[in-house]
């Protein structure tokens, strides 16, 4: 059967405008290979920008071994960042734009030079890095219990809603990429930590990673660019009424309250 790209692209933004879940693009189309799926992505996004969203960045999803574990896949994806997705720090998440979400401890890199693939390498990253910062992303799936195959998530944008970033702007040079702690605080209660080691032995390995997937595609990392980098653990479940807060070793801390 050959993959429908502009219906599931339909049936995928229909989902997320009126918060309800479908099946996995997978099931009507086992068939579908990566290409597809990010070729469904990538409509998603042309017609977000079209409607006046901005494209600010880009997220690199499952690359620690929790999250890879979680949903069972064995390698990273990428979803893109646009503006309407940026909370401000201290601005609560209307959960009732949401439809599953999920809450993740990330670093977020800023860049100050493009990158573009094939070759990029972790000391391109570092050379090409302005500051990292703690960063919340909140993901949700539009498909049906978050019963998802790598396939599905990257027709999804990577599974991404919103994200925030903490005001404690550090420069790469100052932050050990391997052994700066994180926790992630839930109402007050330690519910997960972990080091930057788990996301690829460096974060800085995922962005260079993604600069050169996205070769693949001739896009590039421009100045500028936010790129968050994955979650350190688990996604932790959200409901009205909770709080998060995410605190790398050195670096502050960001919260992020869903009302």
């Amino acid at each position: 059967m050959n993959v429908n790209v502009k219906k599931i692209a339909q049936e995928l933004f229909d989902a997320e405008k009126g918060r309800f879940q479908i099946t996995m693009p997978t099931v009507s189309y086992p068939s579908m290979t990566a290409e597809d799926a990010y070729a469904v992505q990538l409509e998603n996004i042309a017609r977000k920008v079209s409607a006046g969203e901005h494209i600010i960045g880009m997220k690199i999803g499952l690359t620690s071994k929790a999250m890879q574990n979680l949903l069972h896949v064995n390698e990273p994806d990428y979803g893109h960042l646009t503006d309407k997705m940026l909370l401000s720090e201290g601005e609560n998440c209307p959960i009732n734009e949401l439809i599953q979400p999920k809450a993740e401890g990330e670093l977020a890199f800023c860049l100050k030079k493009a990158l573009k693939g094939p070759a990029v390498t972790i000391a391109d990253v570092y050379n090409a890095t302005g500051w990292v910062v703690p960063a919340i992303e909140i993901v949700d799936s539009r498909i049906k219990d978050w019963k998802i195959t790598l396939l599905d998530t990257i027709a999804d944008n990577g599974s991404s809603a919103r994200f925030v970033l903490g005001g404690k702007m550090t420069p790469i040079a100052q932050v050990d990429m391997r052994l700066t702690g994180m926790t992630l605080e839930k109402n007050g209660e330690l519910v997960n930590s972990g080091t930057c080691a788990e996301v690829w032995g460096n974060p800085a390995a995922a962005v260079a990673w993604l600069a050169n997937k996205l070769s693949e595609f001739n896009i590039e990392l421009k100045e500028g660019d936010i790129v968050m980098a994955g979650a350190l653990t688990a996604a932790q479940p959200v409901v009205r009424g909770d709080s998060i807060t995410v605190s790398f070793h050195g670096m502050g801390s960001v919260t992020v309250a869903f009302q």
